[in-house]
């Protein structure tokens, strides 16, 4: 049972790592590099949708684009609600 917690929130963790490292290393890098396009590879089937959404704030000259925020926000959300339902089930049994 704690394993599969364990993998779950394991599993989210590096995701939203995953974020966040692919935020930093674009504003820094650019957008090449081929870390760049594994992390866009793996996060943008989540952010596209986001921001059809959450268009982007704009403050002078720039777009800031919020849907990495939102993103992690609901993936704690999810976390929180799976392990919870999953700690539910178990004791139930």
């Amino acid at each position: 049972m704690s394993a599969l917690i364990y993998l779950i929130h394991l599993a989210f963790t590096l995701y939203s790592l995953a974020i966040i490292g692919r935020v930093f290393l674009e504003m820094v890098v650019g957008p090449r590099g081929s870390v760049i396009i594994f992390l866009r590879t793996i996060t943008e089937p989540l952010l596209a949708p986001i921001r059809r959404y959450v268009p982007a704030v704009r403050s002078g000259g720039v777009a800031w684009d919020l849907s990495p925020v939102v993103a992690l926000l609901l993936l704690w959300i999810v976390e929180q609600v799976l392990i919870r339902v999953l700690l539910g089930v178990f004791r139930v049994i």
